[in-house]
């Protein structure tokens, strides 16, 4: 397989970018942590910086493994996913933050299984594709698996209460399923079973229903249930065209529960503005092209997919995001990737842009 000298420079240029800005708004938005606990910003401010160079290093080392090798260890990769998860179950190393049980502490380190199973799923997901071939637009090689996989990652989010990370998982997989020819008919009635089986898990849960309430009543229970899409909307809203100016938001301080968690697109539409916000939501639509271009020339279908189920699930959780915090989808726990606080986040997320760069270097044409 013919190798390529460098990495689509256009694609490294968009990482780049969004990891350099990412970094100075989790700063400026981590001083509204400073302001309310200054212990709590310094043990999230070398954890972030020790994150940051662990998956710089990592996007370094998959830019130069040659992707093809990923395809041999799949199945362990995934294997090892789960069994991370697993691990949940164990409650004297089960870390607990906001009523959910989604992380493991071991001590010395922290950490979020399920963003180990976004990249081993798409991993084994591309694998199993790329295999049966023509295979994929039958119900039995191609749907049916598919529904086996997800309900068994269902199981295992569910008790994590991470039905986001499941939506994730789930279209991100519906996307691959099309690319590699699985039927339409088939891809509309697993839509339709996914949202039904979604409202279900919605209605039972007060949590998740909650969130639905908020979403089409965003002004009932101001100091409530309402209360961080209020706030939200009012820092977007105070950016006006240019912003506040960099480390000058002022909702960060007091108002905005989780300034450097879900909330903090509206941190940086506050300091950056209108313009500023619209340059990062047209970074990741940039990155999303040179993603897609990468697959389209990848050699095989395994790269082709690889590449792409990278992207979207990168692309699906980020606008989540943003989507949430401008109240045009409900709130979510899903952070923005590249931005938000959150060291398992940015190192699979390097991780993954470190494989699509692999990848552009075997790219034809």
């Amino acid at each position: 397989m013919k190798k390529s000298v460098k990495i689509d420079r256009p694609f490294l240029i968009s990482v780049i970018l969004l990891t350099v800005f990412g970094f100075f708004i989790f700063s400026s938005a981590s001083l509204g942590l400073l302001a309310r606990d200054g212990a709590s910003f310094q043990s999230v401010a070398i954890k972030q910086s020790l994150s940051l160079l662990i998956g710089v290093v990592a996007f370094f080392v998959m830019s130069k493994v040659n992707y093809k090798y990923i395809r041999k260890y799949a199945f362990y990769i995934f294997l090892f996913a789960i069994i991370l998860n697993l691990l949940l179950f164990i409650p004297s190393i089960t870390f607990i933050h906001g009523g959910a049980g989604r992380w493991i502490n071991i001590g010395f380190i922290n950490f979020q299984p399920s963003e180990f199973l976004k990249i081993a799923f798409i991993i084994y997901l591309a694998t199993w594709l790329s295999e049966i071939k023509e295979k994929v637009s039958s119900f039995s090689f191609g749907i049916l698996p598919y529904m086996v996989i997800v309900g068994i990652l269902g199981v295992l989010l569910k008790y994590q209460s991470d039905i986001d990370t499941l939506v994730v998982i789930a279209f991100t997989g519906i996307i691959m399923l099309f690319w590699a020819g699985a039927k339409i008919r088939y891809l509309a009635l697993l839509g339709i079973l996914f949202v039904f089986a979604i409202g279900i898990y919605t209605y039972m849960n007060p949590y998740a229903w909650q969130r639905i309430v908020t979403f089409y009543n965003p002004t009932d229970a101001p100091q409530g249930a309402g209360y961080q899409i209020r706030q939200s909307l009012i820092a977007i809203g105070s950016g006006q065209a240019s912003g506040r100016g960099f480390g000058q938001s002022v909702q960060k301080f007091k108002y905005l529960p989780e300034p450097i968690g879900d909330s903090i697109f509206a941190v940086a539409s506050e300091e950056f503005g209108f313009i500023g916000s619209v340059s990062l939501i047209f970074l990741f639509l940039f990155f999303l092209f040179r993603s897609f271009k990468i697959a389209v020339r990848a050699p095989d279908t395994f790269g082709m997919l690889m590449a792409g189920g990278i992207a979207i699930f990168i692309i699906v959780e980020s606008f989540m995001n943003i989507s949430s915090m401008l109240g045009l989808t409900p709130l979510s726990g899903i952070p923005l990737l590249f931005i938000s606080n959150g060291g398992t986040a940015l190192v699979i997320t390097l991780f993954a842009t470190g494989i699509i760069a692999n990848i552009s270097k075997y790219g034809k044409g």
